[in-house]
Order: structure tokens, then sequence, then C-alpha cells
């Protein structure tokens, strides 16, 4: 198809062409496609019938069809709907291979000329409408574009325009095949417009068809400007991204540089983000807009080049910068609202001409347009983000600040709260850490080494503990706890625990009787607590904990357990056998009501025992029964000392960033051998005392510690008296030498003595005093067969 130019500015209607043959009896043998476009006549409906019937005045002079001559000339043939149609006709005949004539071949071609009114209305339409319009004729390929149409393919980078777009190419032919309307939307990837305001445009599409016969003969398509409705969407999109990408840790740093991969390149070329330093430190943000000059920390940062560099950052992360006050970013925080400025604003020029390697970050990557949005959360400002387009990019618009503003507003609430975060954390470590043992008390009885990791995600810092108290008679407890819940309350609940147990402990308590005092203990801190709650409903009304409370004695090498419902402990026999400690578990402490049981282990000297909470052994993806067994294996291994068994056990058992609180404690039993003990069994005479202090000396001057022997034989006089006068058989004397002199008395009598002040009569009441003033400790414990009174003292120098 062509459009003639008539030569007055007007186009004429496009001619058909058209190809028939003719029998040598005027009987039509053969009929174009061409032919059917033009007069609307199916192939059917005329082959076989006499071509003078296409003829609209037959009795017209006009071409012959029964003449095997040549002929041209106009003519008007009738269309299949009637009308006349003006043609011109050229007719040659048909030869054979002896030359004679075996038919006619008639050539059909419609006049150019004047269109009709509503033809020409139809042909102004589509060469004036404003919206992009255009045919595809499906027999040639051929496209037909009004100016809007070849104006707007002109506009475009090569390869970027519609008809080029496979897309939408495959929907033309669609429509053509399965004639049926479709819509397309043709997004430009022209890199001159900004990530979210690139050029849209929709596209309707429908089928063609010849009124004549109803087949599809073509596509016809009109293209609407849709870049603002685009636009929107994908600004809404970047939003609804920015809330589920944003702030997914509770890490100051992380969340900024979130901020920074989200809008870039999508919004920007380099994207910054810089925070004051007290927001690092979890600290309470300054209240407002910030009116003077600023010294910010970078945090995050990301450019549009190749992922891990940043060449255009002016500051490395880490460092920081004073913004003065006419800066972009300092306007910002000082308006408390986003600034646009570029390469235009003097006060743009002049704060990138005050930094020499800004300067050239800007001169070598034409940096020329800059959004500063201030980070504000809850009334207080945290810092600024900055966005920047590069050479290529163009300037940011209003609409771009607005999508600024929202973007930073979302990060802003996500550095806030991992802040707020970052500050209870440290108050809770701070707590926690102070009221865990920092160094473990000196004792005879067992070679420890710990370790205690606070959790390395968001549940906060849990209630995890550890101790070890030294005990009479050299024994030792040791003690490991977990407190239900996270937070700055299990730490202040686990301070609580860790102090009553250590004060039950110097009661002497056996260990299911400790527990059950701290049980009650527990009780309570869930009544008072469910009151306070009443009135502050962000207190957790509920406490619970569980324990593992272990005495070992290095004199007869027994270790007794007693559990509320914690992780067992593994022991690691000296032959290298390692197993789980078989405890009755006990209830966790709180529930009340139930009772505790203890569990002896004679230990060979050298054993090793390992308490942990369960946080060690414990994972997602593993029971407790399964980390327990790995436990044993690794402690099985060979291994230098405590210390780095206390790391090869994290490192094996514990992933980078542990889900909870870990506490680890490792205990190598000693023993104390015969010759570091000496025992008597004593009757309830008081003749015997001359005796006991008699024996008592004799085996100190055997120790080599005769410098002793007047405190000592002060103490076994007192000791031993009070214990025929006011006790029960039987009465036993004992003697051990470790780090200390420790004499013991015991009785089958369960009433313990009292220090008190005797008046000046008295007669009695002044050997305890005498006591508690010569040894530099006393005190009773009780056992199940009565009781015991020991009195250390130092042991003399050399």
């Amino acid at each position: 198809m062509a459009i003639y130019d008539q030569g007055d500015g007007h186009h004429a209607w496009p001619a058909e062409v058209a190809t028939v043959t003719v029998g040598p009896d005027g009987i039509v043998t053969g009929w174009s496609e061409g032919a059917q476009r033009l007069l609307g006549h199916p192939a059917g409906k005329v082959v076989g019938r006499a071509a003078a019937e296409l003829l609209a005045d037959p009795e017209a002079p006009g071409p012959g069809f029964t003449d095997a001559r040549e002929w041209s000339g106009t003519a008007a043939l009738r269309h299949h709907d009637g009308r006349r149609v003006e043609v011109t006709l050229h007719i040659q005949p048909s030869l054979d291979g002896d030359g004679s004539a075996r038919g006619l071949v008639v050539s059909i071609a419609s006049v150019p000329g004047e269109p009709t009114p509503d033809r020409r209305m139809v042909e102004w339409a589509f060469s004036q409408a404003s919206i992009a319009l255009s045919t595809h004729t499906a027999a040639s390929g051929s496209w037909q574009l009004n100016p809007a149409a070849a104006s707007e393919e002109q506009a475009t980078e090569p390869h970027t325009g519609t008809f080029t777009d496979e897309g939408f190419l495959h929907c033309v032919d669609r429509v053509a095949d399965e004639a049926t309307p479709m819509r397309y939307e043709h997004i430009a990837s022209d890199p001159s417009f900004a990530p979210v305001r690139r050029r849209a445009s929709l596209i309707e599409l429908w089928p063609v068809r010849d009124p004549a016969t109803g087949e599809v003969v073509g596509v016809g398509t009109a293209a609407f400007d849709s870049s603002d409705q685009h636009s929107a969407r994908e600004r809404l999109a970047l939003l609804q991204e920015a809330g589920a990408c944003i702030g997914t840790t509770l890490d100051v740093s992380r969340t900024a540089q979130e901020l920074a991969d989200l809008a870039v390149p999508r919004l920007a070329d380099f994207a910054s983000v810089d925070l004051l330093d007290s927001v690092l430190r979890g600290d309470e943000p300054v209240p407002g807009p910030v009116d003077t000059a600023v010294v910010l920390r970078r945090v995050a940062h990301q450019s549009s080049g190749a992922r891990g560099k940043v060449p255009e950052a002016a500051i490395d992360l880490g460092g920081s910068d004073t913004y003065p006050p006419f800066s972009p970013p300092a306007r910002s925080l000082a308006g408390g609202q986003p600034v646009l400025s570029g390469a235009g604003d003097p006060d743009f020029v002049r704060w990138i001409a005050g930094h020499r390697t800004r300067t050239a970050r800007v001169e070598e990557y034409g940096l020329h347009s800059v959004i500063a949005a201030p980070l504000r959360a809850r009334g207080s400002t945290l810092g600024v983000a900055v966005f920047v387009r590069a050479e290529g990019s163009p300037p940011f618009e209003p609409d771009d600040l607005i999508l600024a503003e929202e973007l930073a507003g979302r990060a802003a609430v996500g550095v806030d709260n991992a802040r707020r975060y970052t500050r209870e954390r440290t108050n809770a470590l701070t707590l926690q850490r102070s009221l865990l043992p920092r160094d473990l008390p000196k004792q005879a009885a067992v070679e420890v080494a710990h370790r205690y990791l606070p959790a390395g995600t968001g549940a906060g810092v849990g209630g995890d503990w550890f101790d070890v108290v030294p005990l009479s008679g050299t024994r030792v407890a040791l003690v490991v706890g977990d407190v239900v819940g996270h937070g700055i309350h299990a730490s202040a609940t686990m301070g609580r625990l860790r102090t009553a147990v250590r004060t039950l402990a110097d009661v002497d308590l056996p260990p299911d009787e400790l527990l059950t005092h701290l049980d009650d203990l527990v009780t309570h801190l869930s009544t008072d607590k469910r009151e306070i709650s009443s009135h502050e409903p962000y207190v957790v009304g509920e406490v619970g904990a569980t324990c593992l409370y272990a005495v070992y004695d290095p004199v007869s090498r027994v270790c007794t357990f007693a559990s509320a419902g914690h992780v067992p402990p593994v022991v690691l026999l000296p032959d290298g056998t390692a197993s789980i400690v078989g405890l009755s578990p006990g209830p966790l402490l709180g529930v009340g009501g139930l009772p505790f049981e203890c569990t002896e282990l004679e230990l060979p000297e050298g054993s090793l025992l390992a308490f942990c909470t369960d946080g060690l052994v414990e994972t997602r993806d593993r029971d407790i029964g399964a980390g327990l067994d790995r436990l044993c294996e690794v402690l099985a291994g060979p291994v230098s000392s405590l210390e780095a068994t206390c790391d090869t056990v994290l490192k094996a058992l514990l992933p980078q960033s542990p889900a909870d609180d870990v506490a680890l404690l490792l205990a190598r039993t000693r023993a104390l051998h015969a010759d570091q003990v000496a025992a008597w069994s004593l009757p309830a005479d008081p003749s015997i005392v001359a005796d006991a202090r008699a024996q008592a000396s004799r085996q100190l001057a055997v120790w080599g510690l005769e410098e002793a022997s007047f405190v000592t034989e002060l103490v076994v006089s007192e000791l031993v008296t009070n214990a025929i006068r006011y006790g029960a058989v039987p009465i036993g004397l004992r003697l051990i030498r470790d780090r200390t002199l420790i004499c013991e008395v015991s009785d089958a009598s369960n009433t313990a003595p009292h220090l008190r002040r005797a008046r000046t009569y008295d007669e009695g009441g002044r050997g305890l005093h005498m006591v508690a003033q010569l040894t530099q400790g006393w005190g009773t414990r009780q056992g199940p067969l009565g009781k015991t009174i020991w009195a250390e003292q130092p042991l003399p120098a050399g």
C-alpha cells in the first residue's frame, strides 16, 4: 500500500493492485487476494463466472474479455457491496508454447485520487492524532505510523523503541493469529531516564478485518503515555520493598546499609548514610533538628558501579566528616526536611569546593544532583541519608524528593529500633557481666575454666550464669543455671538467684535442700512480679529458671548433684571415657511443691566435669540429646588444657552467631591424699580432751606445722569439749592440711552452737569467741548423721 501526494499538501487514498486471469471464453479462471481486497468478492463467488458480470455498466464501451488482444483503459467495476469502483485495467493475452492465445491476464489498479469526505476525515484524524497510532499489514508485514508515533519512535535510543520490543511484536502476532484485542505496556530502557522515572506507554492492540470477508488483514495499535502511572507504581513498589528490606536486623550499621542498597540504582547512582556517634553507641540522640555544623560518621554507602566498590565516596566507612551549616546535609538536619540541591546551587558548589577529595569525585564522576534527607524518628535526629546522581542520569525531580523522604523515614525507624536494642543489650550485658564471677575464688578441690557468650541475635541477653563456691572441709560447690526469658529483667533475676545460691551455699545445705529453698525464692519472685505487672504491663509476671548444683569433696572424691530441670553434666574419666551423668532432673524452679533428689558419683582423681546451659547443646536443628552426645565426643578428643578445651567445645558446638546465651564451666577434680588428712574417733569422756590435743600436736609435727600447734590445741580443746558437753556420740576429730589448716569436730547432735558475748561473771561462753578471734573462719554444717563444726587457719609462713 502507498499514499500518494497530490501536490496540494493533501494525501490521496492509497492504490490497490490486483491480478485476474480469464479464459478464452471470457470466464474467470483465477482471482488474486488483491482483487478480493479491491472488489470484495471472494474467489468462490467469481471463478467460473463471466468476467463481464464484474462491469458496473456492461453496455458502456470498454474492455472485451473474449477478444485475444491487448487493452488498457479505465472502467467501472461493481464492488461486492454494490458500489462502483473506478479502476485502471491492463488486459494482455496469455500465450502458450506455440504463440497461440490461451486466455487473458487482467491487471486491475484502483485509481488514485481524491478520497471521499469521510475517508479524508479518517486520514486527517490518523495523521493529526496526538496519540501514537499505527497499523500493521499482515500480508506485507509493513507498518504505517502517524506523525505522533513516528516522532515517538525517532526520539528513543536505538533498539529501545516500541517496534524493537520483542514482547510487543509477540503481542502483534497473537492479535493477528487469535483475532483478539490485547493490551501491552512498553517500558523504555533508555538510560537517560531515572530508574523510577522511565518512559512507559500503554498500547491497545486490536485486529483489523476485511469488511467483505471478515478475515483479519492487519493489526491496529494506539499508544498512550503511561509514564506517570508507571512511575507511581515503581515508587509504591520501592516503598513496599523498603518495608520488607530495611530493618531486617537489630544492627544499626546493617540497617543503614540496607537503605543504601535499596536506593542504588533505582533512585540514585550513589547513596550514603551518616549517623551521629551517639546513635552508634546506643545513647539517646539529639532531640529535634540539628542547627549547627555537625560531625557525622559514615556507616554505609553504595554505588551503581561494581558491587563492593564505591569509588564516588569521599569518606571511608567508619570515617567522620564535619558538614558546614550551608551544606545540603546540614541544611536538611537543621530544617528537618529533605533538601534538593545540585550543580546550580551556590551552596552546593561552595560545599564541594571546601573538600579536596569530594571535589575530585564530583569532577571525575560528574556528580550533579543531590538529595539530603534527615533520618528522624520519634522526634529525634539520628543522621542523614544522601542520594546522588552522576553524569548520564537526569537531575532529581520534586517527586524524587518525596520518595527520598519516605525511604529515609522508614530507615530512621529501623535505625532507632536498632539503637534502642543496642542500648538495652549493652545495659543488660553490663548488668549481667557485673553479676557473673570475674575471677573465680581459689580452692584446692578442682581446677576450673569457664566461658560465657551472649546471644548473637535479636533474642536479647539471657539469664545464664555459673559460679564456683568454696565450702568448708576443702569442698567446692559448682553451680550453673538459666533464667527463662531474655533481657534486662532476666539478667536482674539471674543476679538475685546467684546471690541466693551463694548465701545458701555458705549455710552448707545439701544440694537438694538448697534447691528447695531456691525454689521458694523463685515462687516469691513470681508473686512479686505478677503484682508489678498488673500496674506495669511491660514487666513479665512469671519467673522460671533451671539450676544444677553440685558439691565435690576431694577427701572422699564423691560429687553430689541435684538438678532443677537443668541440662545434665558430662563427665570425662581419666581413661578417656565420656558419658552423660544420669540425674533425676527435678522440676523447674518456681513450680513449687515438688521434691528434688540428690545423685552421688564417686570420681577418680583427674576426672573432668562439664556443666553448661542449653544454649550450647540445643539448636533449631539439633535436640539436647544429640548436643550432649556431641559434647561427649569433643571432650574425649585430645586437648592441651582446660582453657583450650573450652575453646574447642565452643567452636565445635556453636554456630557463627548463637541464638541463645551460652555458659560453660569445666572442672577437673583433685583429691586429698591420706597423708593430708588425719582423723580420730573420740569417746564422750571429758578426760579425752587432753589426749585429743596431744594427738593433734603430734600430727602437726609430722606435717612440719609446729608453729600452728598453740592455736590448733586451743581450737581442738574448745570444739571437743563442746561436743562432749552438748553433743552426742559418735564424736570425731579431723585435721586437713591443704592450702589452709582445717580442724573439724563432728557429733551426732543437730544442735548448732552460737557465738555470743559472755557477761563479766559468766563462767562459760568465751570458747567460740576465742576460736573466732584466733582463726580466719569457722562455721557449722549439717550432715545426715549430725553436725560438723570447723575452724580454718592459714598455714605458717614457709
